[in-house]
């Protein structure tokens, strides 16, 4: 069968390695290079975990997920996953910490509890007196993003698929299986599979009142002298706790120390938007995480890197089918981890017709 994919970030890579090796002729087709700066894939670092709340079903998919990482480290021949754990610390009752905890415990998933002080101890970049507990747990860690969309650009080519970069896409004729790049050139294939991130509503808008798009900034910073040996092996931060919704990226790999909060998104009817970084905003996102990171003001700030995502109202993944065209989401924010599990149900729907059971596994439904 030929397919193109449209989209290179991880799910489109991913899905393109998938159908490779099951035999399909594939084409995938990227608005900007590989990896793409503005993508939401195309940052340094994203974060694997197995904490998700309750009742979502995402924890067990991990498993999935590894098992997904494993077979593509062999084909690169390259590990990708820097493998520290993560940390959690919740700083009021029924915070985000305490429901990604709950949901570690219904499935039975091993974690250690830490009161205060140990945290402290061990971690003595959290400052004491700010927060109810913290947790740990060895199934987490960051996955190096860019290596990883290197990687699989450099295998697709090596296995005979047409990798076409700078070549946006400005219409879909889904009935068709058709394409239409912005040079006015055009491309067919039996199937075409849309994995354009927040790009998506302008390729398909009908989707617009189920996706909606946000614009959010990530800073990079550099930790005060005295901690840096202590952040170069300490687990990523999931959440911080309270409403900050935040997480930390350590020193890993090469790859810098970087911010990320929930509170700093906005919403945008544009993926394009306003992707300059705005003077302060690094600091404004760094200064999210006091308490329960202690001297955050000691922490200079060296990088903002902007970033487009697409959210379901529950924020979990979605596949919409037109015609030829099955378009894919899987982004809300945590999309990242489960790039190459997506990848291969991805390719495994478009071979065998099943769609539904696709949807099904997108939301966590088949546990």
């Amino acid at each position: 069968m030929n397919v193109i994919v449209l989209g290179a970030g991880i799910a489109g890579l991913s899905t393109a390695w998938s159908l490779v090796k099951a035999g399909h002729n594939v084409s995938i087709v990227e608005q900007g290079p590989i990896p793409n700066p503005l993508a939401a894939s195309g940052d340094h670092h994203r974060i694997i975990r197995r904490a998700y709340r309750a009742g979502t079903g995402y924890g067990q998919l991990i498993s999935e997920a590894y098992d997904a990482w494993d077979e593509l480290w062999a084909d690169l021949g390259e590990n990708h996953l820097d493998p520290r754990g993560f940390l959690c610390v919740s700083r009021e009752p029924g915070d985000e910490a305490e429901e990604y905890r709950e949901g570690l415990e219904e499935g039975n998933f091993s974690f250690e509890l830490l009161d205060p002080a140990a945290a402290v101890e061990r971690w003595p970049f959290l400052e004491p007196g700010t927060f109810r507990y913290a947790y740990f747990s060895t199934e987490g860690g960051a996955l190096h993003c860019k290596k990883i969309a290197v990687g699989l650009a450099k295998w697709l080519r090596a296995h005979d698929a047409n990798v076409y970069e700078n070549s946006k896409v400005v219409e879909v004729d889904a009935d068709a299986g058709r394409i239409v790049l912005e040079s006015g050139e055009t491309m067919q294939a039996d199937r075409v599979v849309v994995a354009a991130g927040a790009w998506v509503l302008k390729l398909f808008p009908e989707l617009g009142g189920e996706l909606k798009t946000f614009r959010t900034a990530l800073a990079y910073v550099e930790p005060p002298t005295d901690l840096k040996a202590v952040w170069e092996v300490a687990p990523v931060i999931l959440d911080v706790g309270g409403v900050t919704d935040g997480y930390m990226i350590p020193i890993t790999r090469g790859a810098g120390m970087k911010f990320g909060s929930g509170l700093h998104k906005v919403p945008t009817s544009d993926a394009d938007w306003n992707r300059q970084p705005v003077p302060g905003e690094g600091e404004v996102i760094r200064n999210l995480f006091s308490p329960p990171i202690a001297r955050i003001t000691e922490y200079k700030v060296t990088e903002v890197v902007t970033c487009a995502y697409t959210f379901t109202a529950d924020e979990k993944f979605l596949a919409y089918e037109k015609g030829k065209c099955l378009v894919v989401s899987a982004c809300s924010g945590h999309g990242y981890k489960f790039g190459a599990s997506v990848g291969r149900r991805v390719a495994k729907a478009i071979g065998d017709g099943d769609i539904a059971g696709l949807k099904r596994w997108l939301r966590a439904e088949m546990i």
